[in-house]
């Protein structure tokens, strides 16, 4: 995985009911794009250092908010 400063980084719910997390990549903490990221999370504005799981994606923009469950 690697990522750029701006793209972003969504998460997705790994259980019925959760919802997908989202986050502009504000850092590369490895000058070579590869994890971990300080990501800003838009749901609270919150800083973060974060190691990407499997239920975890790059992309160039934003995703629009899942609609139902995810799973």
């Amino acid at each position: 995985m690697k990522a750029q400063v701006g793209d972003w980084i969504v998460i997705e719910g790994r259980t019925l009911g959760d919802r997908r997390r989202q986050g502009q990549i504000v850092e590369l903490v490895h000058a070579d794009g590869t994890p971990p990221y300080r990501v800003r999370w838009v749901d609270d504005d919150h800083v973060s250092v974060v190691f990407p799981g499997p239920d975890a994606r790059i992309e160039p923009h934003p995703v629009p908010p899942a609609t139902g469950p995810t799973r």
